[in-house]
């Protein structure tokens, strides 16, 4: 059991128990006088904020992320998943502020926020020392990194730093909500703990309030309207110039069941644990149901999640390592033997009109990469074999064999240091000044080497957001790289809509309900 979850474990039972059972004796109660006092206490306390990173993190947010853009499409197969038109919505771009996935996200940001706010109230009752400023600068940054997904996502957005403040918040300029973080971050970080270790993993640290503040710096213009790629740069540089973070050779080890703290690689990730910290299923809607006995599964596996061709063709290596991340064409099994489906010729395809359509056939499993649409009015792509086999599967994140539900112990990765490399390469390319003797192209090379793929004779960005793609396929920074580069207008699979202001999402209907100080952002209004 990894520490964080008995972190989380322990806050939890302290959080709740003097509210689920009455006859509870009142020394059980949490309360500011008895708790917390000590570090130990303090941390654990904490547990209770980071838990909520998890439930959404790999859901809803990753759905707004990457649902959206090339990287991905989630259409329904054989009538599954189409869910009341939400994630033909997503690819489509035609969400409106009613849209399910949109509200759980605000809610999920939010009640993060709340949650600090309610520890870092707490904090205000315990002895003043050291360890209580160290922890509560942490809490501090963990809400930072939760106003940067709101802000992300939302644009304009309440920023309330208060608990128990019954007045409705209005909301900011996303330039004032920036400006917030920034100042959060920066006040934060001198206490931070720079240690990298058990301990401290999964965990805000100085070097994640830095990723936090080089992701917003590099997308200053989106946010801010402000060029702050200098900056940028120098807080990659924070992170670069501490020597505690290096690439890793083995790439999926990084995405492995069994990822953790020795992935020098990660600069900030959320555990998860199929049985105790639960919310990772990127295997059960990622990959096809014949390969569970392959990967030797206690559980079946659903399946809708597939790439698009568009997004593939940024894959252009074979020997580039991160191309293997992907199953495509005839799958075969541990064994070399073809994974075979037993059904039909009219359940292999439902189109073959031949009087023998009830034969049975043995249908050798193969990945096509268009996923073509029988109806689109219903974003279906076919509920025969060939159907559910339409599009290309990401197995970047390596099923848990111990896992026997479909949630996954595979920690997902929040910053990586490839990302940091890839960032600063970017600012330079968009007019930083290089630092520490390294160029963009150097930057590049430097992952294009560990990757096994054919270092390049130059770079510009034009080549920068396809090298984004290989690197960072699944980890739901696509929709932030688009906006970036100005491509997130453009048209893939069955998407055409060309509307800007769908840069940022609406703020939900039911938000609106609760707080009518809240302001719909322009496009959205009926």
């Amino acid at each position: 059991m990894k520490l964080y979850h008995k972190l989380i474990a322990f806050a939890a039972l302290a959080l709740t128990s003097a509210c689920t059972d009455l006859d509870l004796p009142v020394e059980n109660e949490l309360t500011p006088d008895n708790f917390p006092k000590t570090e130990e206490q303090l941390v654990l306390a904490t547990g209770s904020a980071y838990s909520k990173l998890r439930p959404s993190y790999c859901v809803h947010w990753w759905y707004l992320q990457t649902l959206v853009t090339d990287e991905a499409i989630l259409p329904a197969r054989a009538g599954n998943w189409y869910d009341g038109a939400r994630f033909q919505q997503e690819h489509l771009h035609t969400w409106n502020q009613t849209h399910s996935h949109i509200g759980s996200a605000w809610r999920w940001g939010f009640g993060i926020i709340s949650n600090c706010n309610q520890l870092l109230s707490l904090f205000q009752q315990a002895p003043e020392s050291p360890s209580k400023e160290k922890i509560a600068a942490e809490v501090r940054a963990l809400r930072a990194l939760s106003f940067f997904h709101m802000m992300d996502l939302f644009g304009d957005i309440p920023v309330n730093t208060s608990f128990g403040d019954t007045a409705l918040p209005t909301q900011r300029p996303r330039k004032e909500v920036f400006a917030f973080i920034e100042q959060e971050l920066k006040a934060v970080m001198p206490l931070l703990s720079a240690d990298v270790n058990t301990d401290t993993y999964g965990r805000m640290t100085k070097f994640g309030a830095a990723a936090i503040l080089a992701k917003m710096y590099l997308n200053a213009q989106v946010y801010a309207g402000e060029n702050r790629y200098d900056d940028a740069v120098a807080m990659c540089d924070t992170i670069i110039a501490s020597g505690k973070f290096a690439l890793t050779e083995d790439f999926k080890s990084i995405f492995a069941a069994n990822n953790g703290p020795h992935i020098k690689e990660i600069i900030f990730a959320i555990p998860f644990d199929w049985s105790q910290g639960k919310g990772q299923q990127y295997t059960w809607f990622g990959l096809h149901y014949a390969l569970q006995k392959k990967y030797g599964l206690a559980y079946l596996i659903d399946g809708p999640v597939s790439t698009l061709p568009e997004y593939y063709e940024n894959f252009n290596e074979p020997n580039d390592v991160r191309t293997q991340a992907w199953l495509t064409g005839k799958q075969y099994d541990n064994d070399g033997q073809p994974i075979l489906i037993k059904t039909t010729k009219r359940g292999m395809d439902a189109s073959y009109t031949g009087a023998d359509g009830t034969t049975p056939i043995d249908y050798h499993l193969e990945f096509t990469p268009n996923v073509t649409l029988t109806n689109p009015n219903l974003f279906e792509v076919g509920g025969d074999e060939l159907g559910k086999a339409k599009g290309y599967r990401s197995i970047k994140y390596s099923p848990d064999v111990s896992a026997v539900t479909r949630d996954a112990s595979n920690d997902v990765p929040v910053f990586r240091y490839a990302d940091i490399l890839l960032m600063k390469a970017e600012a330079i390319l968009r007019g930083a000044a290089a630092t520490r003797g390294e160029s963009a192209l150097g930057l590049v090379n430097q992952l294009r080497t560990i990757r096994k793929a054919t270092p390049f004779n130059s770079i510009t960005l034009e080549e920068l957001l396809p090298e984004r793609a290989r690197e960072l396929s699944w980890e739901a920074w696509r929709r932030n790289d688009l906006i970036r580069f100005g491509k997130y207008e453009d048209s893939w699979g069955y998407k055409t809509n060309k509307d800007e202001y769908r840069r940022v999402y609406p703020i939900p209907a039911s938000e609106i309900i609760l707080n009518p100080k809240l302001n719909q952002h322009l496009g959205y209004r009926q």
